[in-house]
């Protein structure tokens, strides 16, 4: 219970009965004739996405999907109607697309109920596109994909943060790659200089998806709210990532006070933020990092739940996002360039910072650090980050952040 939390629980307990799977017998001496199954597992509740003419559940499965408890995972994924599963060719070091390749050689007939999301990293030329993409395809054991982002392509890295790469030239290609049926739909991720990402690609036309950073935080930003209306109302579909809003910084008394407060109220703190993003309508999909079973559970559980957050709920997270905004990177990436122009890399170590602190992912931090030129990297510590910090929306401490990111990562 602790893991799942209250509320809702009985959205879950409700089927313990089904639990023997699509095999449990009937009851003996039973000759009825079978009446048209229903789903054994409550099904996530489902929302279109923009204006492609589909509609995909409200939690959708991000993360890695090499190891065996991971095909696990995708086969609960489905049980639960959680079919919008989102990968990277770059994930676990290209494991990831190979994991849901070996799903699908397994369970072919799986393809069809499956809207699968990938992303090409460092792409630079649309050559390099065609051919992230067909490695892609051949990875995942299929012969398109339901959702194909662009990342970064100017760098190595996970988000685009600037919309003069939406070029066309590239348009072009996705206008290929669609009539060639390889790819259904296409957009791009961002957690940087999201908002401007947002508003450009409300413009254009033919981007059909975003997957952007959004949560409590966020939402609280007078040009993210803006960036996101644009986008809805030109038919772009949203779905939101990072909806946990976890920082730079370890926990603090804020943290502990905002989790005794929803725990009151019949749910978890994940479950709450999970639950303010999805009562955004504008919203197709909360896309969550789910590695175990767990962790599913939690998630599909909070959005089986039908209960709605009260005012004081979100005055709550307001609140405590005030009370700790300087232990949270916004992804204001331009504010930090413009301050710093010789270090262009101030977001990207926040995040990785972030990573380590919040998520535990020691090693990926340290991965992803190194991955930042090395003479950008030698020259962290020897920056002035003073302008930045007067500058910075969220007061962020960055000298010392950077800091903390070089001795724990370096």
């Amino acid at each position: 219970m602790k893991t799942v939390g209250v509320a809702g629980l009985g959205s879950v307990l409700a089927s313990v009965d089904t639990m023997a799977g699509p095999d449990k017998p009937k009851a003996a001496g039973s000759d009825a004739p079978e009446k048209e199954q229903k789903p054994e597992f409550g099904q996530v509740p489902r929302r279109k996405l923009g204006k492609t003419g589909v509609e995909v559940p409200c939690l959708g499965l991000g993360g890695a999907f090499d190891i065996m408890e991971n095909q696990i995972l995708l086969t609960k994924s489905l049980q639960w109607g959680v079919n919008f599963w989102d990968t990277a060719d770059s994930y676990e070091g290209g494991n990831s697309e190979l994991g849901i390749g070996k799903f699908l050689k397994k369970n072919p007939d799986t393809r069809k109920q499956v809207f699968i999301v990938t992303k090409a990293l460092g792409t630079k030329t649309t050559k390099d596109l065609e051919e992230h993409l067909q490695a892609s395809l051949k990875k995942m054991n299929t012969d398109y994909v339901d959702l194909y982002y662009i990342m970064d392509r100017a760098r190595h890295d996970h988000g685009l943060s600037d919309p003069a790469q939406l070029t066309d030239d590239l348009k072009q290609w996705v206008k290929s790659a669609k009539k060639r049926t390889l790819i259904r739909f296409f957009g791009f991720s961002t957690h940087k200089n999201m908002a401007r990402c947002l508003i450009a690609a409300a413009k254009l036309g033919w981007i059909d998806a975003i997957m952007t950073s959004y949560n409590f935080r966020l939402m609280q930003d007078a040009k993210m709210q803006a960036a996101v209306e644009a986008c809805h109302k030109a038919g772009v579909g949203l779905i939101a990532m990072k909806t946990q809003a976890h920082g730079q910084k370890i926990q603090s008394e804020a943290d502990k006070k905002l989790a005794g407060h929803f725990l009151q109220r019949g749910f978890t703190e994940a479950q709450a933020k999970i639950k303010v993003v999805l009562e955004d309508k504008r919203i197709s999909t909360a896309c969550s990092r789910m590695n175990n079973v767990a962790l599913l559970t939690s998630n599909v559980t909070a959005v089986l739940d039908k209960s709605k957050l009260i005012e004081a709920d979100k005055t709550a997270f307001a609140e405590y996002a005030r009370a700790t905004c300087s232990g949270y990177c916004a992804g204001c990436a331009n504010i930090c360039d413009s301050a710093v122009p010789d270090m262009p890399y101030v977001s990207e170590v926040m995040r990785y910072l972030m990573y380590h602190n919040s998520y535990g992912e020691h090693d990926r931090a340290r991965e992803l650090l190194a991955q930042i030129p090395n003479k950008a990297r030698d020259k962290l510590l020897g920056m002035d980050y003073s302008l930045a910090e007067a500058r910075c929306p969220q007061h962020l401490p960055i000298g010392k952040l950077v800091a903390e990111a070089v001795s724990k990562l370096a």
